[in-house]
């Protein structure tokens, strides 16, 4: 039976995985072994990291919420408008209501109105 090379094949994986660390420091960017180890931390950073940025700009959304709603009237509170909007049965998620809050506070006030209008009834 023949011998099988991988040289080829070797090469191509070590390749893309320094293609990978292009850019890190020292040997983290040229060894192989140590290019791994760098890349696939990397890996694992961005995967978590996914969730953690979902959860940073839910927290900046309600923040962002809670300021206009004070400003609207500083005894009503961010919790009292989520309360006051899914009894009045409007379905306005987070980022779209920040959004309002941010660059059409007119159209905030209207919706926060009929929020403190339906936990007063």
């Amino acid at each position: 039976m023949s011998r099988v090379k991988s040289g080829k094949v070797t090469h191509a994986r070590h390749r893309k995985v320094i293609k990978q660390a292009a850019g890190y420091y020292a040997a983290r960017s040229t060894n192989f072994r140590t290019a791994t180890q760098a890349v696939d931390k990397a890996n694992q950073y961005a995967t978590r990291d996914r969730k953690v940025k979902k959860r940073n700009f839910r927290a900046l959304w309600i923040q962002r919420i809670n300021a206009a709603v004070r400003l609207f009237d500083p005894a009503f509170t961010y919790s009292r408008l989520i309360d006051g909007l899914s009894k009045a049965g409007i379905e306005v998620d987070r980022k779209v209501l920040a959004d309002l809050a941010v660059h059409e506070p007119e159209a905030f006030n209207v919706i926060a109105d009929k929020a403190r209008a339906a936990l007063a009834a």
